[in-house]
């Protein structure tokens, strides 16, 4: 990080310049500094006299030299924006700071188009109504509709700061579990690019002038023609475990966009057979989470186990592929936990 921010009263942030950022048009000091915003918004916030440097109010275009104590007062979000809703959350941790859920499959964490409610910020607004004035509600990393699991909010606009700058520093350590389609000999690594898809703007892909992402997986579970991938995040593109399984033509099982056409097990009864395609879903789980707490700067993980239906999902395949290796060693039984552990921070 170039600049640190140091200090959240209220809605009021404290930072100051790094020299690295030394030459740097304030616009886009401020952009690095406050990376939950994006440089337009931060333009118009200077604009309006909301960013103050040394006590002065600035131009966007002004030259930074280091050093300079940042103010920056940001503007309330719109309160009709994003109704608040009274649906469930399973709250694995929360203090002042940090809130830590796990989200069912089949709910859209922000609305969209055809998603205006019932998602998981109309939830988190009801619960902490204070969200409604940070970036995206607090929410730093977002699971797909059809990805369970975990995910950390920020409540403060200082614990948004250090979640983002943890993401963009790729400190925050993400473990998912992925049901895979055929079987991999060994664990290994995919380092490719993930973009939009060329033609289908709602796909990803990998491809040339895509963003860098890399994804590490291990083996968990071994049935006859599927696998239990233990799956490690670098990057955090979106679509970016799906893409890159499907890349290496090891498809995450059940995924509607990237999984292709459902592969029968052969042998299998059709009543398993129908059960199997049944699963209309990406198994895919947000099994584990790592981070710095943002005040305390003490290491906290948590886990959470699968929900039901990948459950009853691996179960009906210890019946009908009988595991022909295990290396789970409990990840997949017990229960939800959360835990802090003390760290050098």
């Amino acid at each position: 990080m170039n600049a640190k921010v140091d200090e959240v009263n209220g809605e009021v942030l404290r930072a100051v310049i790094g020299a690295a950022q030394s030459g740097a048009r304030l616009d886009r000091a401020l952009a690095g500094l406050f990376s939950g915003y994006s440089r337009s918004f931060l333009q118009e916030c200077i604009r309006q006299g909301r960013v103050l440097v040394d006590g002065s109010v600035p131009k966007a275009r002004d030259i930074v030299s280091g050093g300079e104590h940042i103010v920056f007062r940001p503007p309330p979000a719109p309160t009709d924006a994003v109704a608040a809703e009274p649906l469930p959350l399973a709250v694995i941790y929360e203090d002042d700071d940090l809130l830590v859920i796990d989200k069912p499959p089949g709910q859209v964490v922000h609305p969209a188009a055809g998603h205006r409610g019932g998602t998981v910020l109309n939830a988190l607004l009801h619960r902490c109504p204070q969200l409604a004035a940070l970036p995206r509600g607090g929410i730093v990393h977002r699971l797909d509709k059809g990805t369970s699991g975990l995910m950390a909010v920020a409540k403060t606009h200082l614990a948004h700061q250090s979640l983002v700058s943890q993401l963009q520093a790729r400190t925050v350590k993400r473990r998912y579990l992925a049901l895979v389609c055929g079987r991999p000999v060994a664990g290994g690594e995919v380092a490719a690019p993930v973009g939009r898809h060329p033609r289908d703007r709602k796909r990803m892909a990998v491809r040339d002038g895509g963003r860098a992402a890399v994804t590490r997986y291990r083996i968990a579970r071994r049935f006859a023609a599927h696998t239990l991938l233990d799956v490690e995040l670098e990057t955090g593109r979106t679509h970016q475990i799906r893409v890159h399984l499907a890349h290496i033509n090891y498809p995450v099982f059940g995924d509607p966009v990237y999984g292709g056409r459902f592969r029968p097990v052969a042998g299998a009864p059709p009543q398993e057979q129908d059960e199997l395609r049944a699963f209309r879903r990406q198994a895919l789980h947000a099994a584990e989470l790592s981070l710095l707490h943002p005040a305390t700067h003490k290491t906290c993980h948590w886990r959470a186990e699968p929900p039901d239906d990948l459950r009853r999902l691996l179960a009906l395949l210890e019946r009908i592929e009988e595991p022909v290796e295990s290396r789970t060693e409990g990840r997949i039984e017990g229960r939800i936990e959360g835990r802090i552990e003390t760290g050098d921070g």
